[in-house]
């Protein structure tokens, strides 16, 4: 539980989340090599299960600390997506509405 406070201590500290998103394979990476050390362990009398679940366990901050940063750099991402849809949305209107009203009006005048 203190590694996890530490963890989410660090990453408010670190500065504005856009500074924890851009660490995002180092965050990975770290926890990758955390998981394959743990794993590593010699477990006696131990099934493959119970290492795996040991390993996570013991990896729990540098889990938490990607996810977190994954999590802020996909809400980043959604104030894109709204921006998109709006766009995607004008363009249908365009091509709906606007267009085929303006070709009308244009053969009225021919």
């Amino acid at each position: 539980m203190r590694a996890l406070a530490l963890t989410v201590l660090l990453v408010l500290a670190a500065g504005p989340v856009r500074a924890a998103t851009a660490d995002l394979p180092a965050l990975e990476a770290a926890w990758h090599g955390c998981l394959r050390e743990a794993y590593a362990q010699p477990m006696a009398g131990h099934g493959r299960q119970a290492r795996e679940r040991t390993a996570l366990a013991a990896c729990r901050a540098q889990e938490d600390a990607y996810v977190m940063a994954l999590m802020a750099a996909r809400a980043d991402r959604s104030e894109l997506r709204v921006l998109a849809w709006a766009q995607t949305w004008a363009n249908s209107v365009t091509a709906y509405v606007i267009d085929p009203v303006a070709a009308w009006i244009a053969s009225l005048k021919r």
